[in-house]
């Protein structure tokens, strides 16, 4: 994961779109601004988007957010993080399918991690951190890529046949992440 260190997401996929800006907004309407709620494609960083004057999003469409204002087409500014409290039930309903996105185009990273994810004590290893791994997988995980490093996603499905499909336990392990229930994070910064 350590080619994702840059200061800020450059990248978002945006999960709710509001025209009209929140209904709990009480101004009058030509004060109010669209806004939208992403997530960031690198960090796993949930944003408050602010579009372009007339521009209207749609739900999975990706939106260049970074510094250069001559590529930024779609979004006027970032009006920062936001928690999972301030999404929209819309928004909390497209994050995992977003996640999922995210997680099927950067495969390769994710694969790296079950590669080469160390013990993070003497007792607790990084992979017995993912939902659903304990010290018999993580055991049948490290004898497997010993033997050869995992490749994708579907050949670590094949060669640890205990373990639950690991796309899905990266997903859940960012989910968890970005809801704030993990004590320590892996992949969202």
């Amino acid at each position: 994961m350590e080619q994702h260190e840059q200061r800020r997401e450059t990248h978002a996929i945006i999960l709710d779109f509001l025209q009209n800006g929140y209904p709990f907004d009480r101004r009058p309407a030509h004060i109010k601004t669209s806004i939208a709620h992403g997530l960031g494609v690198t960090k796993f960083a949930l944003l408050e988007l602010v579009p372009n004057k007339d521009v209207k999003l749609q739900p999975f469409q990706r939106v260049y957010i970074g510094d250069e204002e001559a590529s930024r087409d779609l979004i006027h500014h970032v009006t920062g993080r936001i928690g999972m409290n301030k999404l929209t039930q819309t928004a909390r309903s497209e994050l995992p399918h977003a996640i999922k996105a995210v997680v099927e185009d950067r495969e390769q990273e994710f694969v790296a991690f079950f590669n080469k994810a160390q013990p993070m004590s003497t007792r607790m290893h990084a992979l017995e951190l993912l939902p659903g791994v304990g010290k018999k997988h993580m055991k049948e995980i490290l004898e497997a890529r010993e033997e050869k490093p995992f490749a994708s996603f579907e050949d670590l499905k094949v060669r640890v046949k205990t373990l639950a499909d690991p796309k899905k336990v990266v997903i859940q392990r960012i989910l968890n992440e970005i809801e704030g229930k993990e004590k320590h994070c892996l992949f969202v910064r």
